[in-house]
């Protein structure tokens, strides 16, 4: 293989809201052995998490054209796990009224943001939250009041009558698209007031990507369905790295293809397992067979 360098671009991969979440379920199976335990939609975006989950016997319900209020309508006993993205205090609520344990394992950032919103709309604020239209994360934020409104990238800015205007976002966005919305918004609101709440997490594995120099390629590793790992793709395209991948493990490449890449980096979405990472730089690194993907190593 020609290529003489690989970079680890750090940091990557899991954050500490990640980490939380999945500790929170494996530690839910030790205290309830024996008690029926589902996640209401997956965990973190990733497949292979989920996976590796069902070898604790937890399962996960997901369905794309239900709101989590909705899913929740699916299990009638036990345990329901709520992801690392948040629930709605509706559906918390709901969930108690049908006599399940209740275990959350939302991100605290997440949180964060859902009580900054419900502290402007207490005080009878509109809100305009920038995320992703169906993303649970989002959609924790926006089912709370219909004073929420859900504004997506390169989406039109609602026109209403107010001057009690308070502006947040999504914690997983690209620091370049909220900037770029916040400036729209000032223009037709310059009385709005705005809270970036981009998590650190977020921010800092854009900026490293940001911050690299004379890379040929970069690839990143994550599920198709992570926000982060895609905002990530994106932030490698704005910062003009000429050749961007997104792939989902090993598998999903071809050493040949990148001997002609002299510095190639590896960076990976937040949710995805090191594990999985590092199963593409030892392929891309060492004269080895595709390893394969034991799942029971996953966690």
């Amino acid at each position: 293989m020609k290529t003489q360098k690989i970079i680890t671009v750090k940091p990557q991969g899991y954050c500490g809201g990640v980490l939380k979440a999945i500790e929170t379920a494996k530690q839910t199976r030790d205290t309830y052995p024996n008690k029926k335990i589902t996640i209401l939609g997956n965990l973190v975006h990733n497949q292979y998490v989920k996976k590796a989950l069902q070898a604790y016997h937890i399962d996960t319900i997901e369905d794309k054209t239900k709101t989590r209020y909705e899913l929740l309508d699916e299990i009638k006993d036990g345990i329901v796990i709520f992801t690392a993205h948040g629930v709605s205090p509706k559906v918390y609520e709901k969930a108690k009224e049908k006599g399940l344990i209740l275990v959350d394992a939302s991100c605290p950032f997440v949180l964060q943001t859902q009580k900054i919103v419900k502290q402007y709309l207490d005080q009878d604020y509109s809100i305009f939250y920038i995320g992703k239209n169906k993303h649970p994360e989002a959609e924790s934020i926006y089912t709370m009041s219909d004073r929420v409104y859900l504004i997506e990238p390169k989406k039109d800015i609602p026109i209403i009558q107010t001057n009690k205007i308070f502006v947040t976002n999504q914690t997983t966005m690209s620091i370049y698209d909220i900037q770029d919305v916040f400036e729209q918004i000032k223009e037709k609101y310059p009385q709005a007031i705005f809270h970036d709440e981009i998590c650190n997490a977020t921010r800092v594995r854009q900026q490293a990507i940001l911050d690299l120099k004379d890379v040929d390629c970069l690839i990143v590793v994550g599920d198709p369905t992570s926000n982060n790992s895609q905002k990530l793709v994106d932030i490698a395209k704005k910062a003009n790295i000429p050749n961007v991948f997104s792939i989902q493990t090993v598998d999903d490449i071809d050493r040949k293809d990148f001997e002609q890449y002299q510095t190639i980096a590896i960076t990976s979405g937040a949710s995805t397992p090191t594990y999985l990472t590092n199963q593409v730089r030892d392929y891309l690194t060492n004269p080895i067979e595709k390893p394969k993907i034991r799942i029971q190593e996953i966690l």
